[in-house]
């Protein structure tokens, strides 16, 4: 398994600094972030081959990879076709982007469904399996993999929930980022049961952590990027310092088989008062994260 920092953990810094605070940090590869929304540390959802050039060009003399692209497209189950047809295009050119850069995988939200919306014909997770199946098929000519994320907002937010959509899709080319401490947003599975659920189908790996606030209730949601404060039931950690088993985690992985990519989602664009800047607490992150990796023999 190797170490990736997540461009969401570093807003102070422009993509080429983040690229090489990454390097000087000792990671293995970079997960940049695709958004034209101002983000400072991101690739526009526009930029073309030049621009990947470049970017190419800085991680490889960075001594890094590319290890995925995170879009935030999430229309891909919208009763609106002239919507979802424009979030499957937008996927389509985020696709020929990690060509490019020669990244293995992009994450994908697994549509929209916020707290109060519903689907009791079924007719938005038809949509979200038509958008994957047409969409991993073109990443799978390019060798591309789709990583659905279980995370709130969406039509994966759960392991159980995930592994259902999964089925449903039936892709190669669409399989799961796991990510623990979403799940326990909810709270929902324990690490063990979702790797059992997820067993086969895990692409990609987001790492973080958390502590629940005091006198938290159940999560509910309004929008699919971040969770409002006032909707917040946890708060941000760096991984080692929170609830979650990351040692035993990462031994449910590897007793697995996974052997993919590990992205330290340390995310201080939304949490600047939980966290740390990146050259602090992504650096401990990484440490830690490389230390339980060395006890896994």
């Amino acid at each position: 398994m190797k170490i990736a920092g997540h461009t969401m953990g570093t807003p102070e810094y422009s993509l080429p600094e983040a690229i090489r605070l990454f390097s000087a940090m000792g990671l293995d590869g970079i997960e940049i972030i695709v958004q034209t929304d101002g983000y400072r540390c991101a690739l526009g959802l526009d930029d073309g081959a030049e621009v990947m050039e470049t970017v190419g060009k800085l991680v490889a003399e960075a001594g890094l990879e590319v290890a995925c692209l995170t879009p935030y497209m999430n229309r891909f189950n919208s009763l609106d076709e002239s919507e979802r047809v424009a979030d499957c295009a937008d996927l389509k050119k985020v696709i020929d982007m990690a060509l490019l850069l020669g990244a293995p995988s992009i994450r994908v939200y697994g549509g929209k469904l916020v707290t109060g919306e519903a689907d009791p014909d079924g007719a938005k997770l038809g949509w979200l399996v038509a958008s994957m199946r047409e969409c991993g098929e073109y990443a799978r000519g390019r060798g591309i993999k789709l990583c659905l994320e279980n995370h709130f907002g969406t039509m994966t937010t759960t392991a159980a929930r995930t592994a259902e959509v999964l089925r449903a899709i039936d892709h190669p080319n669409v399989g799961a980022l796991y990510d623990q401490a979403n799940i326990a947003f909810f709270p929902a599975e324990e690490y063990t049961e979702a790797l059992g659920l997820l067993s086969g189908k895990i692409f990609h790996v987001h790492i973080k952590d958390l502590v629940y606030r005091e006198g938290a209730g159940a999560l509910t949601c309004t929008e699919v990027f971040k969770i409002a404060e006032s909707e917040r039931t946890v708060r941000s950690r760096i991984p080692g310092e929170g609830i979650l088993d990351w040692p035993a985690i990462l031994k449910g992985l590897k007793g697995l088989g996974y052997d993919g990519w590990l992205s330290l989602e340390y995310e201080r664009r939304w949490q600047t008062v939980d966290l740390p800047d990146a050259s602090i607490g992504m650096a401990k992150a990484h440490s830690y994260i490389r230390s339980c990796l060395a006890g896994l023999g």
